[in-house]
């Protein structure tokens, strides 16, 4: 049975636009920015944001939208968090996760020394002193939770006194961190590791912290390069992205899943890489994105038993596009985030893929 991906182009030339012969920096910036927000909880409608930029007044205004997953007109709505599932709630509504930076090392020269209350002077004595256009503040970004249903209630710092990172930086995000089915652990990403050392290295681990007795166990210590975006099936299997080699941010990212305690490389054998990925519904296989061809493309696997001595990665989609990523699924639907490269006549373009060869185009 085939699924139906519901995806939001990203054009890369609008009208009026694909007939310059010079794509200018100011041509770029008023071409509207689409952003999915995900599926509404009852999987009938696709949110998503389009941002619009103002050259004259240097503003951006933002509009949001719901349309359904199985075609219809976009509707304009003014709020979409109740809408949506709240991932930050655990599943029995008992607690809520936070993030928060927490002051933990001395970096600029007031800091270091009382007499010198005016200096802007940042002291370092070891690499990772600046990452990307970051500087290193001596502050971290921790993972944190307290009870839904008391305001006054304490919040849990369960990194408390580390000096590492959760969601990573510079580009980590709510994939770094999640609750188990059960609500009684939390599960999160980060280096432990400070220094030159962390400047150096890519192992990245996968921790779990249990709710109940304030502990943390590190659920990937045998594996030394990136393990990264842990999630769960309905059936409470958990599979993540996992690089091998340690020091070695471009190498193969693999898809792991862990049934029953015992962990297994889906894609070993699979001359590929996967960006990302979702369970199913059902938790019987996974929908991923990994390049192909000089694009990105839409895969599933099986994972399920049977399919062992069988399994490999069956391609979904094929075409001058990249797949950039899943929303979610809604029963047949899968909502993905898509990238074009060839002209569209209009601002924001609506694709509905039924087939590889079976496609209708709406632009408006």
């Amino acid at each position: 049975m085939h699924k139906i991906v519901f995806s939001f182009l990203f054009s890369l030339i609008v009208q009026g636009l694909f007939a310059q012969d010079v794509m200018t920096p100011e041509m770029l910036i008023q071409l509207n920015k689409v952003s999915a927000k995900g599926l509404t909880k009852d999987g009938s409608h696709l949110i998503y944001s389009v941002s619009k930029y103002n050259i004259v007044s240097n503003s951006k205004s933002s509009t949001i939208y719901k349309i359904p997953v199985n075609g219809g007109d976009a509707v304009v709505i003014d709020d979409y968090a109740p809408l949506i599932k709240n991932t930050s709630i655990s599943p029995d509504g008992n607690f809520k996760i936070s993030i928060a930076e927490v002051k933990l090392k001395n970096i600029t020269g007031k800091e270091q020394y009382t007499d010198v209350p005016n200096s802007n002077v940042k002291i370092y004595d070891e690499l990772n002193y600046r990452h990307w256009d970051t500087w290193e503040d001596g502050a971290y970004s921790h993972v944190m939770y307290k009870p839904t249903t008391n305001d006054t209630a304490n919040t849990i710092d369960i990194m408390e006194g580390e000096r590492y990172d959760c969601p990573q930086k510079p580009f980590g995000g709510a994939e770094d961190y999640l609750w188990s089915p059960d609500s009684k652990r939390i599960l999160y990403v980060t280096k432990k590791s400070a220094g030159t050392a962390y400047a150096e290295s890519t192992n990245t681990d996968i921790y779990e912290y249990d709710l109940a007795l304030k502990t943390t166990t590190n659920l990937t210590a045998s594996n030394k390069g990136y393990d990264t975006q842990p999630a769960f099936s309905s059936k409470g299997q958990l599979a993540w992205l996992q690089m091998r080699r340690d020091g070695y941010e471009a190498d193969k990212n693999d898809l792991i899943v862990q049934v029953d305690g015992v962990a297994t490389n889906l894609t070993a054998d699979w001359d590929g890489t996967v960006n990302s990925f979702i369970w199913d519904n059902k938790g019987a296989k996974i929908y991923f994105v990994a390049p192909v061809l000089g694009t990105v493309q839409l895969f599933e696997i099986e994972v399920s038993a049977a399919a062992k001595k069988s399994r490999a990665p069956k391609q979904l989609t094929d075409g001058l596009f990249d797949v950039n990523g899943i929303v979610g699924q809604s029963k047949k639907h899968l909502g993905c985030k898509e990238q074009r490269y060839e002209p569209c006549s209009g601002v924001v373009c609506r694709e509905f893929v039924k087939r590889k060869n079976d496609r209708i185009n709406t632009c408006q």
